[in-house]
């Protein structure tokens, strides 16, 4: 059970999943224990995609509207992940469109009341995690895989930002920067990232992986202008529209070589 502390500590972290109890559980949730085993965030990603994406196989193959589908996969994600990405994404659309210079923006960030910018970034964000599933996923097993290939490519994505990033203040996003610049840990994250992206996905995962990697790049430089570096909220914002971007671009490839042997079984 000591080999699965530091999966079972990022899953505390990510998700509202049931941890150990105890000393155990104290130290899943030590933000540096977690930071130190950031590198394990798209083993998270496979665990809750792996969850949702059975729910929305099972719902699919009951033959529900595609709509109803998008609706309950979005909503079992930010339940699954207790709202804190998603408050994030509400708190960088704040940050980013206050007027002023970086300390207004950061304070506006950093805002528990959700502004205008907040409430239309969420609403385009449920819109569009609605509509995707309308878009043309070929088939329900196309819909898991796709949802795990997701989820894998926006943990990964935050592991990125904290890698490359440096962070704009001294707070929640610092230990993860800090812990981050170890190159191994970095390798260790890509290597099985690209792992589960490629039997997942095969080459529309990968084109997945480069659309999320340009809006990573994006999102690096918009917010060292904006707020002189990242945050937890700049990573947490990061997972929601990386995710949304894979799940947008898998719904319109047609089926991998891998997916395709998998359907042809199923």
């Amino acid at each position: 059970m000591a080999s699965l502390r530091p999966v079972q500590s990022v899953l505390a972290f990510l998700t509202i999943l049931p941890s150990s109890s105890g000393k155990q559980q104290k130290q899943n949730h030590d933000i540096h224990y977690v930071a130190k085993n950031m590198y394990l965030f798209p083993v998270a990603g496979l665990v809750i995609g792996t969850i949702v994406g059975a729910m929305a196989l099972g719902i699919s193959v009951a033959g529900l509207h595609p709509l109803l589908i998008g609706l309950l996969v979005a909503g079992a994600l930010v339940i699954i992940t207790g709202v804190h990405h998603t408050d994030a994404l509400a708190d960088f659309a704040d940050g980013l469109m206050a007027k002023g210079g970086k300390e207004v923006k950061r304070k506006a960030m950093l805002d528990p009341a959700v502004g205008s910018a907040g409430v239309a970034a969420l609403v385009m964000y449920f819109a569009g995690m609605i509509i995707v599933f309308q878009a043309g996923f070929s088939s329900s097993l196309a819909i898991f895989t796709s949802i795990i290939t997701a989820e894998v490519i926006a943990k990964y994505v935050m592991v990125l930002l904290a890698n490359r990033g440096l962070s704009a203040w001294e707070g929640f996003s610092s230990p993860f920067t800090a812990a981050m610049k170890d190159r191994r840990r970095m390798a260790a994250a890509t290597a099985i990232m690209l792992g589960i992206v490629w039997l997942a996905s095969s080459y529309a995962g990968l084109i997945a992986l480069g659309v999320s990697l340009a809006i990573a790049g994006l999102m690096k430089y918009v917010s060292g202008k904006s707020f002189g570096g990242i945050s937890g909220d700049v990573l947490g914002a990061s997972n929601e529209m990386t995710r949304l971007s894979s799940l947008i671009v898998l719904s319109l490839l047609p089926p991998s070589l891998p997916t395709m042997m998998i359907l042809w079984w199923w």
